[in-house]
This record gives structure tokens, sequence and C-alpha cells, in this order.
């Protein structure tokens, strides 16, 4: 491993593995793990764009990272190299295994909280895509006591809870980032089986079943944190209506069964 200007925070360094060598070469240095096989063409390019309409919807800046979980592996995952997301296209997508490591490094960059995504994956069969993100108007809410809840049916699966992972509750003082296994499988614990978790002075992060519903789940996070805040200054101090558990469950039910309509649309204007 070698340590490399990290595209995401220019005055940290990532650590990237060295270009491929086979076992018995490259001095003794543990090779990259083996590839799953490539990743459907298409699948390849849904994941490039869904990089750009994050960011073209203000979830991601130039920060924040996609990843979609290898359909034929468990065990391995495909994400962006490090780069600003509104840029990623397929030429840039990388194969990972569930400790971070790059199946066909070639000498780039790689995101410092790739972590985040393995060590999800490892924990939840269940989840096929990921978003980490910093959008804005999520942040507050894990700052506050005044915990997240869903406005309205397009963000029915926030009913459901959203936890919040304070990196100093297990790590100390850090530079609040997820920079390796440990601090990803504490993120992975706190998440448990919902669909959004908060990160304290940092961000949230996103799951679900497909990459379309991620997308879709990350865009409606951030719309929902705005309108909760609306909403509480509109109540001043008063009752607000949020969407019950069992409102929440088949709102979004509805949600899952309509989802490409909004990703066709995002798609069609973001294309990459």
């Amino acid at each position: 491993m070698r340590l490399l200007p990290c595209a995401c925070h220019p005055d940290l360094g990532v650590f990237a593995a060295a270009p491929c060598a086979p076992a018995n070469e490259g001095g003794g240095g543990k090779p990259p793990p083996a590839s799953a096989g490539p990743l459907d063409a298409t699948l390849l390019a849904d994941l490039a764009t869904g990089n750009r309409i994050l960011a073209a919807e203000g979830v991601f800046d130039a920060y924040g990272h996609l990843s979609l979980r290898h359909p034929a592996a468990p065990d391995r995952f495909w994400m962006s190299r490090s780069m600003a997301p509104a840029l990623v296209t397929v030429e840039d997508m990388m194969e990972f295994d569930l400790d971070g490591e790059a199946c066909d490094p070639q000498g780039r960059r790689v995101f410092l909280e790739r972590f985040i995504h393995g060590e999800i994956y490892r924990r939840r069969p269940d989840v096929k895509a990921i978003v980490h993100s910093h959008s804005p108007s999520v942040i507050p809410f894990g700052l506050v006591q005044k915990p997240m809840q869903a406005m309205y049916h397009n963000a029915a699966f926030l009913a459901e809870g959203v936890p919040v992972f304070d990196i100093a509750e297990k790590f100390g003082v850090t530079d609040m980032l997820v920079s390796d296994g440990a601090k990803g499988a504490a993120l992975a614990e706190i998440l448990a089986d919902k669909c959004v978790a908060l990160m304290r002075g940092h961000g949230s992060v996103a799951v679900a079943e497909s990459l379309e519903m991620v997308v879709f789940r990350a865009v409606m996070t951030e719309v929902n944190a705005k309108l909760q805040t609306q909403a509480h200054i509109l109540a001043a101090g008063g009752p607000v209506a949020a969407l019950s558990l069992e409102e929440g469950r088949l709102a979004d039910g509805v949600n899952v069964a309509t989802v490409s309509r909004p990703w066709e649309l995002w798609k069609r204007r973001h294309q990459a």
C-alpha cells in the first residue's frame, strides 16, 4: 500500500494498492483480491449516471460516493475512483472486496471512506446499493435532539426511524471520517436494519435493495430534511403531524413499486 493524495480531502492522503503484480513477484506484498468478473455494461452506466444524478439533485457536491454490490458476488462491490461525483464516467469504476481492497487498482486513487460500503455490505445481505453524502439540509439533524421524521409519502422510509452515528462515542476525538474497517463496522452497527443513518458532524448514509431506490432515498432524505425544518418553524413549538410507522410502511410500498418513474426522469436529464 502507498499513500496518495485524496481527491475528496486534498489535505489528507488515501491508501491505494500498488499496480497489480502476481503473488510471487511484487516483493512479497499482498496481491490484490481476485475479481468476481466484469459488471454488466448497463449496470456500470447506471452507476455512473447515479453519481451525476445525486450531484445534480443537491445530494453530492465535490464529495460523496455511490456503490453497487456485484450481482454475481456478494463479497464484491463497485464504485468510482476518488473524484468529484459529477465528473464520474464508466471508465472511472473500480471493483472492491469487503475490506476495501481494489481488485484492479492500476495506481488509481480510492476513496478514504470506502469502508462505509464494505462494512455495511458485510452486515446487511439485503443491501445492494449505498450512498454516502454530506447533503447540507440533513446534517443539522445529526447535531440536535430533534429526530428526523418522515414529513411526506416520498420520504416514507424515514418513518421507521433514523439513528445517529456519533464517531466520538467509540473512537474519541477523530477527523470525523470513517477511514478504516473498525469505524465502518461501528457505523453499520448503528444503521442496523434501517434505511438511513445520520453521521454527527459529517453527513449520512442511505441503503436500498437497488441502485434506483438508493438514489431515490438519498434525494428524498435531503428534500425531507428541508421540509421538516420548515414544518417546525411553522409549528412554532407546536406538534408536527409526521407519518406514523404504519403510514410509512404503506407509503413506502408504493414508492418501491413506482421508483422507475423518478429514475427514468433523472436518468434522461443527467445520463453520463
